[in-house]
């Protein structure tokens, strides 16, 4: 009887010798979850998304293995966004990557507690995201694309290529804090070039056809701010346009594929890929407020010589010959 108890009490003891290392094992399982916010639909491919994989790869990060990635698409609808957020929460996902202002707003506010990277995002001191760049306080860094003389350096190369540009019209959705930010930016331009201008509001998009009737015969050229609900609808948008007969300028080299003049921007690529570097860091323990807010580094020209011929005109050499890239 003795020995049959002797052998249960070391059989317990072994129990609680063992379990700490079984749970360091289990929690040493642990796989994190990275919630991301993927910009306009799973239809659309993704040049930052592809980027950004690439970059976590590089970092050894391996999806399906070491990592898992939660993508969740809201297409510019905001309403999609707080369901978003909440079932990042119900996953308890390790951090949360953004593609825009608007996305980082909303998992900020539903999601306050989950470390966050925007890969994207234009003002984000402004909209409340951080304290400040260098040192962003809370839960929340990234990257921003935020630089104060980008627009007037768009409406220099918009008046370089359309002859006689008086009228400009900006398209830009108002539910967007950081679109409007930008539309103030822009308007301030184009006031020191003696342009009149006319915003034309795009909240949904069943708005872009009305928008675009309003617009003939109104405006020499459009100046479009991208946004999620934006870059969504960028097809739709270049196609009207064109048929309107309206040289467009973007921000991003996508909008130039869909059929925009022009554009002039931070490289989107280079930005998602150091948006997976912030994601490592904190995903190997660094706090998101030790890590200061990046802006871009790498700008890009991107003029679509197709465009140009069906509006009739003539991209200077000059001009061309400083693009970094050039579709034809």
């Amino acid at each position: 009887m003795l020995g049959i108890r002797r052998r249960k009490f070391i059989s317990f003891l072994g129990g609680v010798a063992a379990w700490p290392v079984v749970a360091w094992a289990q929690q040493a399982r642990h796989v994190p979850i990275i919630g991301y916010v993927a910009p306009t639909n799973p239809l659309i491919p993704s040049r930052g998304t592809g980027a950004f994989l690439q970059r976590l790869r590089e970092l050894g990060w391996i999806e399906g293995q070491t990592i898992t990635i939660e993508s969740r698409w809201a297409a510019g609808r905001p309403e999609r966004l707080d369901e978003i957020a909440a079932e990042f929460v119900r996953l308890k996902v390790d951090l949360i990557v953004t593609s825009s202002t608007n996305d980082s707003i909303v998992m900020k506010q539903v999601a306050p507690q989950i470390p966050m990277v925007f890969a994207v995002s234009g003002d984000p001191v402004g909209v409340g995201l951080v304290a400040s760049l260098a040192r962003p306080g809370g839960n929340v860094t990234g990257l921003s694309i935020q630089s104060p003389d980008s627009s007037g350096k768009r409406l220099q190369l918009l008046r370089e290529i359309v002859p006689g540009l008086h009228r400009l019209a900006i398209l830009a959705n108002p539910g967007s804090p950081q679109a409007m930010l930008e539309v103030s930016e822009v308007q301030a331009a184009a006031r020191t070039f003696g342009l009149d201008v006319a915003t034309s509001e795009m909240r949904q998009t069943a708005d872009v056809n009305s928008t675009f009737e309003l617009l003939k015969s109104r405006a020499d050229a459009l100046y479009v701010v991208a946004d999620p609900l934006v870059n969504t609808n960028r097809i739709l948008i270049g196609t009207l346009a064109l048929g309107a007969r309206l040289p467009m300028m973007c921000g991003f080299r996508e909008l130039v594929e869909a059929g925009c003049l022009m554009s002039y921007g931070p490289n989107l690529p280079d930005l998602y890929r150091r948006a997976a570097e912030f994601a490592d860091k904190i995903l190997r323990g660094t706090r998101p407020s030790d890590i200061p807010v990046e802006q871009p580094t790498k700008f890009d020209l991107v003029v679509n010589l197709i465009t140009a011929r069906a509006l009739g005109l003539t991209i200077p050499p000059t001009l061309l010959a400083i693009a970094d890239e050039v579709i034809e």
